[in-house]
């Protein structure tokens, strides 16, 4: 059975761009509920050890960079089949190929700067959230 909470982060180059509201909206438009929010800036550190997954790949030091380079805004969203329903509402990973009306499409920059994450199984939705925020920060 599929799980009714998902991790999704806003990710700098978004949130620079002044692109939080209009995500946030979007996910509240699709029928989510905000969870758990918070607005931080990740070490080095801290976006290597959640991007670890990714270590062996030639994209990784880049990520970590990246994702590192300024705020982000880390949630957890609730909604029947979230993580499939979330990643139907973000897009494709490439802008160039996300469907129109996503958030992807509309805020992307790039592929790599792809304006938000989104977990991609319920299993990774559960770690990833657990990352960023405790129980008593989920309400």
């Amino acid at each position: 059975m599929a799980g009714n909470r998902t991790f999704t982060m806003i990710k700098p180059t978004a949130v620079k761009n002044g692109h939080t509201g209009a995500i946030l909206a979007m996910i509240n438009a699709g029928g989510f509920r905000i969870v758990a929010m918070k607005k931080l800036q990740l070490t080095p550190e801290l976006a290597g050890q959640f991007y670890a997954v990714h270590k062996e790949r030639p994209f990784y030091g880049e990520l970590v960079e990246f994702m590192s380079s300024g705020p982000i805004i880390a949630a957890i969203v609730e909604k029947d089949n979230a993580v499939e329903d979330y990643r139907t509402l973000i897009g494709a990973t490439n802008p160039a190929e996300a469907a129109e009306g996503t958030i992807r499409k509309k805020y992307a920059t790039s592929i790599g700067e792809n304006a938000v994450h989104g977990s991609d199984s319920d299993e990774n939705a559960a770690i990833e959230g657990s990352f960023f925020f405790s129980a008593a920060e989920m309400f």
